[in-house]
Order: C-alpha cells, then structure tokens, then sequence
C-alpha cells in the first residue's frame, strides 16, 4: 500500500497524491471541535438552534447554527478552508488547485452573506481560532436583541 504515498496525481488534478486525497478528505465540513464548543455554550444560555441546517430553504447553503425565529445565521470558519487572514498559510505541493479553492470558498461566504442579509437574516462569522466564550455571548447578544425587536447590528 505504500506506493499510493508515491502515486503522483495528473496535472490538473484535485489533489497532489492519494495520501493527501484522503487526508483532506478526512477533514471535517461540520461538527469540528470550535463548533462543538461555542454550541455548548450557546445551548447552557438557553438558546436553541438549528445545527447545520439551510437558513434559506432555495439556498444550498448551510450555517452552523440558525436561529429560524430571530433570523440569525451563525458561520464558524475555518482559518484554512476560509483564507484567515491571520492564519492562512498557501499550501506548498498543487497550490493553483487549493488557492483557488479557498479563493471559491471566500467568495462563496461573501455571497452567502449578501443573500442572507438580502432576505432579512443577521450573519455572524467567527474563526475557528477566536476565544469561544466570546463568540457564544456574541451570539447570544444578538440573538437576544433580535428577538426582543431591537434589531440593531444588521
């Protein structure tokens, strides 16, 4: 099994060998530990919430967490998958192909955003990296004002 390490992937390719295929594939699109945490947190103020779900049932597009009644969509991002600009680091082997996907991904959360707010919704993106206690009385501030009716902060 050790020549797969060595299988070098076409030009054009997704990804730069079969170890690193399955590597990134490992990696987790949801339920990572920073989401984890911050929903803990969220869910010990008594707030509940939608996990992973579609704010905007035409939009293919899910957050993290969604607060369906106070019209609030939480996003916790990635430093690398969402181009952090403290942490993002180009990647050294095929990096056309995953600059570029990154660079997908930004403009997609951009447009995301933009939709999201179009229809009415609060969005709040955090980095995975930002201290959870502060993220969790984020939301809950906002959650709480926008259901209260002073929707400041849109």
């Amino acid at each position: 099994m050790s020549h797969d390490a060595e299988w070098e992937a076409p030009e054009g390719s997704w990804a730069s060998s079969a170890a690193r295929r399955r590597n990134m594939q490992a990696i987790r699109s949801r339920d990572t530990k920073p989401e984890r945490l911050i929903r803990r947190l969220v869910h010990a103020k008594g707030l509940r919430y939608r996990v992973a779900a579609r704010p905007l049932p035409d939009l293919r597009r899910t957050a993290d967490m969604v607060f369906r009644p106070a019209k609030v969509a939480v996003f916790i991002d990635g430093c690398y998958w969402h181009g952090c600009p403290e942490h993002y680091v180009p990647p050294r082997t095929n990096s056309g192909y995953w600059s570029e996907k990154v660079l997908r991904n930004v403009m997609r959360d951009r447009d995301t955003d933009q939709r999201l707010k179009a229809a009415g919704w609060l969005v709040l993106r955090f980095w995975e990296h930002e201290p959870s206690d502060a993220c969790a009385d984020k939301i809950a501030l906002a959650v709480l004002s926008r259901r209260t009716g002073s929707l400041g902060g849109d």
